[in-house]
């Protein structure tokens, strides 16, 4: 037997070469399989094996006919949160009015799911699709079909038709909410719907809100029973929308309040001042063009030519008829405005409720009467803490028996806290404002 050697072995270039040719070989190979398997053999082998066995597969197309699918668009958006280490292959997009990256998944990826103990696959599939010579020379067909394939055992048949898919289109519902920016809309004259819209980045949250907790949480409260009660409206047949008036001084929030809604809720925000509205020919196609999972805000009501009380309309009435009442405004919004969309909002803001006509305060019409005051201890506190990052303070004492003596504002206390990066200074400059106050209520007794 022939002893080990050196001479025995290869020379290093050699080693080198055939580790290069067959990590080469392997890049190669790789390649091949990817673009060649998955398009001509391993989905119709899936297909054979799946004939064979006791699975179950469901077709959820792209279009049927000429209408997409809401189903695909579901699992494409779901399956996109489903993505796991082993996927090589994603699709990312960035919808115009959406704030994050839509992640999905690509052609011949498997996903597996895991519902209610149930493993089901999912593969993205496309399929080439033929015209006839005699179509629209015009259009522009769609060259391939996209459509999803979901595999199951056959005896979970009803369980993934009745609940899993379901499932599957309520979570991509909120996917989207979660994702969707929302938009601020103003009247515009020029536009096609006379709204025109802008990204709506008001940081405002519940959390940041110098709002008493007792009437934040019922405000949070009514909101959810709103949004979760669909079926409800429906069986009581009655509009699926809720009303809000916020009244107090000025600078208490209520502007604030209803960005605050907006970003809670997902829903876009349409600004609607009716002394911009010429008649009520445009308040109708100003309704009509406002989209479900919205919020209408018309803000300083009682400052609105012809909507404070409706005694007075008659007696006020010109030759011009068509001007905005606040009968016609009322209509629109019971009638015209409930029987054209679904998930709607309205909160009408005032500084003097009292000046209201009793026919707008009505249950239905505004649902919830929400007074926002003046700054109280609990309220300065949640300002404290977004201001100048502190939850206790030995001046805290002084500032809430001070408090408890005058009326100041939230927009006044958070414009005292921001005049100094430094607490105590700010707090201080609080302190005398809130002093001279207390001087000058005590001058006028």
């Amino acid at each position: 037997m022939a002893l080990f050697s050196y001479e025995n072995m290869p020379a290093s270039k050699t080693v080198l070469s055939a580790a290069a040719s067959l990590t080469a070989s392997a890049v190669l190979f790789r390649t091949m399989a990817d673009d060649l398997i998955p398009d001509y053999f391993y989905s119709n082998l899936r297909k054979f094996i799946n004939r064979l066995s006791n699975q179950l597969t469901v077709v959820i197309e792209e279009f049927q006919g000429l209408t997409p699918n809401h189903m695909f668009e579901a699992a494409n958006i779901y399956l996109g949160t489903k993505v796991s280490p082993s996927t090589r292959r994603i699709k990312v997009n960035k919808p115009e009015k959406d704030e994050e990256l839509a992640v999905t998944v690509d052609r011949n990826q498997e996903i597996v799911d895991i519902f209610q103990g149930v493993k089901l696959k999912w593969v993205l599939e496309s399929a080439a699709i033929k015209h006839s010579a005699g179509g629209d020379r015009n259009a522009k067909p769609r060259s391939e079909l996209q459509y999803f394939e979901l595999s199951f055992h056959q005896k979970h048949k009803e369980m993934v038709l009745k609940a899993y898919l379901p499932h599957i289109l309520q979570k991509a519902s909120a996917i989207k909410r979660e994702r969707k920016a929302v938009r601020l809309h103003t009247v515009d004259y020029n536009g096609t719907d006379y709204w025109s819209s802008v990204p709506m980045n008001h940081p405002a949250t519940f959390d940041t809100m110098a709002m008493e907790p007792e009437n934040k949480r019922e405000l949070i409260e009514d909101l959810e029973r709103f949004i979760s009660r669909k079926e409800y409206y429906r069986a009581v047949g009655r509009a699926w929308k809720r009303g809000y008036l916020y009244y107090g001084p000025p600078g208490t929030g209520k502007s604030t309040l209803v960005a605050a809604m907006a970003n809670y809720l997902r829903f876009d925000v349409y600004d609607l001042d009716l002394r911009e509205v010429q008649c009520n020919s445009d308040l109708r196609r100003l309704l009509i063009g406002t989209a479900n999972r919205s919020i209408l805000v018309i803000e300083d009501i009682d400052c609105n030519v012809g909507v404070q009380n409706r005694e007075s309309e008659s007696e006020a009435r010109t030759a011009d008829e068509d001007k905005i009442t606040l009968s016609g405004l009322l209509n629109f919004i019971d009638g015209l405005w409930s029987s054209c969309g679904d998930e709607r909002i309205i909160v009408c803001t005032t500084n003097h409720k009292n000046r209201l006509d009793p026919a707008l305060l009505r249950p239905g019409r505004m649902d919830v009467h929400l007074e926002m005051s003046y700054c109280t201890f609990s309220g300065f506190k949640i300002l404290a803490s977004n201001y100048l990052k502190i939850k206790e303070h030995p001046l805290f004492e002084v500032i809430k028996d001070l408090l408890m003596k005058v009326q100041v504002t939230p927009a006044e206390v958070a414009g005292e806290l921001m005049k100094s990066d430094d607490a105590e200074n700010a707090l201080q400059s609080l302190i005398k404002t809130l002093q001279s106050k207390e001087s000058m209520t005590k001058t006028q007794v």
